[in-house]
């Protein structure tokens, strides 16, 4: 049996469709087990604070850094409603953006920022980053490998080592 890193494996797997750039932005879609409709991207910043919020959502991966509150949350059962799965697994993985598509598992939301794992579906090759920053950047550098970007600001790839 071939092996492959084409999987979600986590309640917060994103998979992150790259359908075009305009001006300068790198815009798509994002899919997640608990929405049937997508997030709609334009520019990575809004793909951060959409995830963000999904994240918090779902109350998972925990953030690292949360807001204090002494007032009990009576938001738990909307919390538990929205867990609840609309898509499986392998209807995420049939989604697929015109420049690429991205599986995107954030595992901690720690010191400020995301660490996890990234896997560029056209080459098959999951990548660990450790800051969203990292994220970003390994989006951008498999774009521009593609050659779908004008702009190669950044120098990370997806090569082996």
């Amino acid at each position: 049996m071939e092996k492959t890193q084409r999987y979600l494996g986590v309640e917060n797997g994103v998979v992150f469709c790259a359908d075009h750039v305009e001006d300068g932005e790198i815009c798509g879609k994002a899919y997640h087990s608990y929405r049937c409709e997508p997030l709609e991207i334009k520019g990575i910043g809004r793909l951060i604070s959409g995830l963000e919020k999904f994240y918090d959502s779902i109350c998972f991966p925990h953030p690292g850094v949360n807001e204090r509150s002494f007032q009990e949350n009576v938001n738990k059962k909307q919390d538990m409603e929205r867990r609840m799965k609309v898509m499986s697994d392998e209807e995420l993985l049939r989604r697929h953006g015109e420049l690429g598509t991205f599986i995107i598992r954030v595992q901690h939301r720690q010191n400020g920022s995301w660490q996890g794992r990234i896997t560029w579906t056209e080459k098959d090759k999951t990548i660990y980053f450790r800051s969203v920053w990292e994220m970003v950047k390994l989006i951008e550098g498999a774009l521009d490998a593609a050659g779908c970007r004008e702009e190669k600001p950044f120098k990370e790839n997806w090569e082996e080592e």
